[in-house]
């Protein structure tokens, strides 16, 4: 068994970066991971540059990638891309990290070291702080499983993920087949 240990949002902080290590902050634990693998990279590059200019096209509002939101007073969250809608970048101090708040879209993509049960905890924390979705791609069974106010649906190639509710008045589509084609260097 590992040892847990615990910190304050403000003693998390002070945590000096460290080369190949992300830090997060679950409920007070310190929760430390490693950089992730090529593939899991390639795969979070795909969807975010499509996400992006969808978002950049419509001026809907800013897609990041692995930045850290404080969720409540002692947990924050890194999701490997969010969006954030204009009307909740007004509200949040951009030049800040954590940003105080939560994206209106978390997105995970997995790697072998993440548990299922880590994950649903992580999921379950974005949407209690108000988040309105989370999408957590699976690489190996090539799935992408999408948790809203209506539920959890599954969505797998060769149908796209298509989403209307985060994005008014627009319908974003995202092919699946692009998301998870093996050849990493496309």
């Amino acid at each position: 068994m590992g040892t847990i240990t615990k910190l304050s949002f403000e003693e998390f902080l002070q945590l000096p970066g460290e080369p190949g290590k992300c830090f997060e902050l679950d409920e007070g634990e310190l929760v430390v991971e490693q950089s992730p693998a090529f593939r899991h990279n390639r795969i979070r590059s795909r969807i975010s540059r499509h996400l992006e200019d969808f978002v950049q096209a419509h001026q809907l509002g800013l897609v990041t990638i692995e930045n850290d939101f404080r969720l409540n007073a002692d947990t924050v969250r890194n999701p490997d891309i969010a969006f954030v809608t204009n009307e909740q970048l007004s509200r949040m101090d951009v030049d800040r990290s954590p940003v105080d708040g939560v994206p209106d879209l978390a997105i995970e993509v997995i790697s072998p070291g993440n548990s299922a049960q880590d994950m649903l905890k992580k999921v379950h924390q974005y949407l209690d702080a108000g988040c309105k979705a989370v999408w957590v791609f699976y690489p190996n069974l090539k799935v992408v499983e999408v948790y809203d106010a209506s539920g959890i649906r599954e969505v797998a190639p060769p149908k796209d993920l298509r989403e209307g509710n985060l994005f008014p008045g627009h319908a974003y589509s995202l092919p699946l087949d692009a998301v998870f084609d093996d050849d990493i260097r496309k």
